[in-house]
């Protein structure tokens, strides 16, 4: 089995390279917009093959691409409109369901290509040399640019790890390049045997993420610290915004990403924390697709729903979903999503599921029917432990692991809720390391 990694490589290049680098990203961005015209021109074409009929010439004539970044071009923008796409049908269903008044506006005009960042073909469009060297196109040829990453990155690049296409990106306030080279590593393929425990995460907002096991271990992973200083620049972004001068503007620029990075970080620390502690053990984690327009806040205008709704567009939730499943594989585990309809207000000892088990949507869980109490989100970590539970039961009876619920067949998912209803927390139920 295979796990992709993405290697941060610092290039370190002389001022002519930098100029060379520089011009290449210009012309690769400017050509992006030209076929994103082109394509919005004639019927928004999402096909690549279209797009680089109609368009291969002219990139390689005014913008002076080399052969491969002219086929590349057509095949990022063919990508973009696709996803597009999706996006419309997907509004234009929960507008017919009625789970949404907004239209989505993507493709009233055509999409527009702010960053620089380009893609390079391995050994097509770079290569690595000896002495930690890589060879970059440009537009004026080839140039070699030494470089700089992560210990363990490079010892992969130099022993052997499939490399795949990488991402020339610019650092804009450090002024420096950096090569994003995806890397394939070879891991052990999963059986039931080497998965023999069992985990379940719950991620939210108060907590980044709550873990359990069938043993009744558990871990919460809060960081205040991110939350905190998340609201105070989106504060100062606002102040700035509004004051609208060109100070406040050069000031929004330097502050831009700041958030990003901190919650990626955040997201890097508690993932790493998952993993190690609970290595060699199949982790659950919940489908949460659409889950930003199933909790938004529709009905009227205050603050207080503003505020609610700005918090969850930015819970970063499919990131630490993402860092959890590759980090898992490096150590031996393995992650996969289950349902997670209920799993929160569902009741661990007897199943009685309803909303009044939360009251006033708190951290508290009290069952109306047992009057289990328990702290919320570690119900719906050991909800999440038993549902993955039953998914390695049938993996062990049929050889088959489902790795995803289908989500598309509602009978096949009513099925699987209704199995779901029918489990009973115990610490006896999921065999010890």
């Amino acid at each position: 089995m295979k796990t992709v990694l993405t290697a941060k490589l610092k290039l370190n290049a002389t001022p002519e390279q930098f100029k060379a680098l520089r011009t290449m990203q210009l012309a690769y961005r400017d050509a992006l917009n030209y076929v994103s015209t082109y394509a919005f021109e004639h019927g928004k074409i999402s096909n690549a093959v279209r797009l680089q009929e109609g368009t291969y010439d002219e990139i390689r004539l005014r913008f002076h691409l080399p052969s491969q970044m002219a086929c590349s071009v057509p095949r990022q923008v063919g990508a973009t409109y696709k996803a597009l796409w999706t996006k419309v049908k997907n509004n234009a269903a929960h507008l017919k369901a009625k789970k949404t008044k907004k239209r989505h506006k993507g493709l009233d005009k055509a999409p527009t290509f702010l960053s620089p960042t380009l893609t390079y073909q391995y050994k097509k469009d770079y290569t690595f040399k000896k002495e930690q060297q890589v060879s970059i196109l440009t537009l004026e040829g080839r140039v070699k640019v030494p470089y700089t990453g992560y210990d363990k990155h490079v010892a992969l690049i130099q022993r052997g790890a499939e490399i795949g296409a990488s991402k020339l990106w610019y650092d804009k306030p450090k002024k420096q390049f950096y090569l994003l080279v995806s890397l394939e590593v070879e891991t052990a393929d999963p059986t039931p045997e080497t998965h023999k425990q069992v985990v379940g995460v719950d991620v939210g907002m108060r907590y980044l993420a709550v873990t359990a096991t069938m043993q009744g271990n558990c871990t919460f992973h809060a960081d205040i610290s991110t939350v905190a200083k998340s609201r105070h620049y989106a504060r100062l972004r606002k102040r700035l915004q509004k004051k609208g001068t060109r100070s406040a503007t050069r000031r929004l620029v330097a502050i831009s990403g700041r958030e990003r990075r901190l919650k990626a970080n955040a997201n890097h620390v508690v993932s790493k924390r998952i993993v190690t502690h609970y290595s060699q053990s199949l982790i659950g984690l919940e489908h949460l697709t659409d889950i930003r327009e199933q909790t938004k806040r529709r009905k009227g205008k205050s603050a207080k729903q503003r505020k609610a709704n700005r918090a969850f567009s930015k819970w970063s939730f499919a990131e630490l979903h993402s860092m959890i499943a590759y980090k898992a594989l490096l150590h031996r585990s393995m992650a996969i999503k289950v349902d997670a309809n209920s799993t929160s207000q569902a009741c661990p000892k007897c199943g009685h599921t309803c909303k009044e088990n939360r009251p006033n949507h708190g951290l508290l869980f009290v069952c109306k029917n047992c009057q289990y109490m328990l702290h919320a989100d570690l119900v719906g970590a050991r909800n999440i432990a038993m549902r993955t539970l039953l998914i390695r039961q049938d993996w062990i009876g049929t050889g088959v692991l489902s790795v995803r619920p289908d989500v598309s067949d509602d009978e096949a998912k009513a099925a699987r809720l209704k199995r779901y209803a029918e489990l009973r927390w115990s610490s006896d139920t999921s065999p010890r390391l």
